[in-house]
């Protein structure tokens, strides 16, 4: 018996991701899991560009809105919750499909977990009032200090994985390193994965889109948006909700930090490195089957490969 399939459509913002799955949707009983860490929390829909009602209702997707903004969700939760998807949906005689560009997200269910300490929201926020009192460089010297490994592979500015290093530390008494040394168990170890890559042959033209997809959420009303989380009291920039790109840049313009012109240009800017570093750790991949996200057909590329292994 052929081993189960799971479908990864994965590739870096702006690539026609939604696209491709709706093409998918269209050919074959599919439901969709969104692996993204932005889309998963409510009230952040146009910055996340989160699948509207419409395609909502065409197909189901799974680990949308399943967070308030002010939650946190790790990795290990989404493999965990993935992969219980993607065995409920293969019983339910559909193809799951998982799609979305957050890649730490992919390598957890893909590779397996490692058992570290789970998050403890009491150091969190210790670690965040320290980080406003001393600056995140200074709590990287700390770090260095215990955990010289992981130190040596974080920004010194590199807010969350710093905060989360300094967590497991405070938390268990020893360093992140040592935790990863250990071997990790895969999630689903009997499932065939096929992956494809939307991934741009020229990067430029990636690049206009993405401008202009900024541009087009700011029309829609993003700035509203953002005002809406910046009135909550318990929002704040630490969280991993308001770091994300597009919205981070809107919350300092809100706080009086920078203009509205220099905030959207940095947003934009953001974007664009966090596309850099997606389709770096794409190319990490070497089963992936590759597909140019700016040609003409490429949503019709998606469907063959998935044809090929589908059979049908």
């Amino acid at each position: 018996m052929a081993p189960p399939l799971l479908i990864c459509l994965a590739g870096p913002t702006a690539s026609g991701k939604s696209a491709a799955s709706m093409a998918l949707a269209a050919r074959w009983p599919i439901e969709i899991i969104v692996m993204d860490s932005a889309t998963i929390y409510r009230g952040m829909d146009i910055g996340t560009a989160k699948p509207d009602a419409r395609e909502q209702a065409q197909v189901p997707h799974h680990l949308l809105d399943i967070r308030d903004p002010a939650q946190a969700y790790s990795a290990a939760e989404f493999a965990h919750d993935a992969a219980a998807l993607a065995q409920a949906i293969r019983q339910r005689g559909r193809i799951p499909i998982l799609c979305g560009g957050t890649m730490l997200y992919y390598k957890a269910l893909r590779e397996g977990l490692h058992a570290l300490p789970p998050a403890d929201p009491a150091i969190r926020q210790a670690l965040d009032e320290e980080a406003r009192e001393r600056g995140w460089p200074a709590l990287h010297a700390e770090l260095a200090r215990v955990d010289a490994l992981t130190a040596a592979r974080l920004a010194p500015n590199d807010s969350q994985r710093l905060q989360r290093a300094l967590e497991i530390w405070r938390t268990s008494g020893r360093p992140m390193s040592d935790w990863l040394a250990q071997a990790s168990q895969p999630v689903l170890p009997d499932w065939q994965f096929l992956t494809i890559s939307l991934e741009p042959s020229d990067r430029l033209v990636l690049h206009r889109r993405i401008a202009q997809r900024y541009e087009a959420m700011m029309a829609a009303g993003l700035l509203d948006e953002v005002r809406a989380l910046h009135a909550r009291a318990d929002l704040h920039p630490g969280l991993p909700s308001i770091r994300c790109v597009g919205y981070r840049q809107l919350w300092e313009y809100l706080d009086g930090d920078t203009s509205l012109n220099e905030a959207v240009e940095r947003a934009i800017a953001a974007t664009r490195q966090l596309a850099k570093r997606q389709i770096t750790w794409l190319r990490a991949l070497p089963e992936r089957v590759t597909v140019d996200c700016l040609a003409d057909n490429a949503a019709e590329q998606v469907l063959r490969h998935c044809a090929q292994v589908l059979k049908v």
